[in-house]
């Protein structure tokens, strides 16, 4: 893990880190600098770097861009577990695909050229008919072993 003339990291924030990338399955990347990593490999090291601290709200924007289908499993799979529990963040996501929506999440907005167009519990915003009307097209929507999917109809 590299350091800069700004940061004083202890043993114990160092463990932390370590554990985190390790979390992600790029404990092998920690004495890389984050510019020589692939995409997907960098989209990864920026999840441990999220999971890192202890914090109230999680943001994440596009989370799975530039990972391939395991790694998106495993993503999902990460927050999933990171919202369970009576210390887990809150969290944000921000997604072009339904499939990659954890079964966890409960409430939902959607949005089109920076307008809300629907918002609320889950279950009430994500319907075919608010999703054609974000998405300019007939929707179908499906729900399958707790995991959303929408196609063009």
């Amino acid at each position: 893990m590299l350091e800069t003339w700004w940061q004083d990291l202890t043993d114990a924030d160092r463990r932390r880190a370590r554990a985190s990338l390790e979390e992600v399955g790029c404990l092998g990347l920690a004495d890389r600098s984050i510019g020589s990593c692939s995409s997907g490999e960098r989209q990864r090291v920026l999840i441990a770097r999220a999971l890192f601290g202890a914090h109230p709200l999680s943001l994440f924007d596009e989370p799975a861009a530039g990972l391939d289908l395991p790694a998106r499993g495993w993503l999902l799979s990460a927050m999933t577990s990171a919202a369970t529990g009576p210390d887990a963040p809150t969290t944000v996501l921000a997604t072009h695909h339904l499939e990659e929506v954890p079964s966890t999440v409960t409430h939902a907005a959607l949005l089109t050229a920076a307008r809300v167009v629907d918002q609320g519990p889950v279950e009430a915003v994500l319907t075919e008919s608010a999703l054609s009307r974000c998405y300019g097209l007939d929707i179908v929507l499906e729900r399958r072993a707790g995991r959303w999917w929408a196609r063009a109809r």
